[in-house]
Parts: structure tokens; sequence; C-alpha cells
């Protein structure tokens, strides 16, 4: 018998849960899926995006990694980003960080691990292009919590300046991007206030970037 068979026991009883409400919800999901929403996040295995939002199965498509960046160089985030946009059509990009990120702090303290430390230095640029505002914050965890908060915000401005999103603009597709960021003490997510939707609207928050990074929204 399979190590992991609690595992398989847990999914029958969750299928079995939600046909109870819906008899054909799964029948239905197979034949298509028609999300809103991509979520960009952090990997962290505290953070469940759809359940946490009380989202179902086929609402939300999801791309995951490491302190939730978003370069111009990820071929895998791009590619999501790619078929969330252009087939199934979402209406909204949420980007989403939470405070005390590992991936975050790891960058914050210069720390060593090996090949990710290529990924995390993303969040050192970040950090450095903001030290005035971090150096500002009293206490290590202000600062650890201002640098989860602007990378968020960074990543939003990245979303809005990919030519995927742009060529939406463009033709006129309806997106709006979201910078959000989740307390794992308390399970609320908060939003940082930085929503887009025209890349008139990007180069305005672009502007405003140092200016909102200097309120928290904690």
């Amino acid at each position: 018998m399979s190590t992991l068979e609690h595992l398989l026991d847990g999914n029958k009883a969750w299928a079995e849960n939600i046909k109870k409400s819906d008899p054909d919800f799964f029948e239905k999901l197979s034949e298509i899926q028609s999300p809103e929403y991509l979520w960009i996040g952090c990997s962290d295995s505290r953070i469940t995006p759809s359940s946490s939002i009380g989202l179902l199965p086929g609402e939300m498509f999801v791309h995951r990694n490491v302190a939730n960046l978003v370069n111009h160089t990820d071929m895998n985030c791009l590619s999501v980003m790619q078929f969330a946009v252009e087939a199934l059509k979402v209406k909204h990009i949420i980007v989403c960080g939470h405070y005390a990120c590992g991936g975050v702090k790891a960058a914050f303290d210069d720390s060593r691990f090996g090949l990710i430390d290529n990924w995390l230095r993303h969040v050192q640029d970040i950090m450095h292009k903001y030290r005035s505002v971090l150096d500002a914050q009293e206490s290590y965890d202000d600062k650890l919590d201002k640098l989860c908060e602007i990378s968020v915000i960074e990543q939003v401005t990245s979303v809005g300046e990919t030519t995927i999103v742009q060529d939406a603009w463009s033709r006129g597709q309806q997106i709006e991007v979201h910078g959000w960021i989740y307390t794992i003490a308390d399970g609320i997510y908060r939003d940082l206030k930085v929503s887009v939707k025209s890349l008139e609207e990007l180069d305005a928050m672009r502007n405003k970037t140092f200016e909102r990074s200097m309120t928290s929204t904690k």
C-alpha cells in the first residue's frame, strides 16, 4: 500500500463533498475552464490561493514561485501569463506576496543558499533601489515587511510592462493588474492599492510608486 494512501483518501472525501452540493460539478468542469483570474504568488506551503479566497477549481489560473517574482526572462511565468491572457481571457491578474516571506528575508539578509541566490538577486535589486525607504523603518521586522510590500508593487509594474499585457491593452482587452499581500498570522489578504488597467494608469503608478511605498498597509 502506498505510504501516501491517506492523501488519496482525502482527495476522495474532498471530491465527494463537492458532489454533494453539485452532483455535476466535475463533469461540467471537465468540459472547459474559464477563470477570470490569474494568480501570481509565492510557493510558500502555508498559502492556498483558491480556497483561501473562496474559489472553486476552474475559477482561478495559478502560477507560483519563490518570492512571487515576475521577471522578463522567466519563460515559465511568461508562458503562463500568455496562456491566461490570450487563451483564457482572464480579466484580472493578482500579484500576491506575503509578510515574513522567506525568499525576501534571504535576499534582505544577503544569505547564501546556492542556485536560488541568482533568483533572489531580483529582490536585492529592489532593496537597493528603495534603500532610503527601508532605512526609514524603525525595526528589522518593519524593514522586512516594507520590502515585501515594495516587491509586490514592483512585480505589478513588471506585469504591466510585459508585451503580453500591453498588447492586450492595445487591442482593447480588459485586464486589470492588482497587488495584494497576505499575513500568515491572521489569514487575511490586503490590497496594496496599486491596481492598473491601462498603459496610462501604469505610467501614473510608476510615478507614485516611491510615495506609495512610504506607507504600510499593516
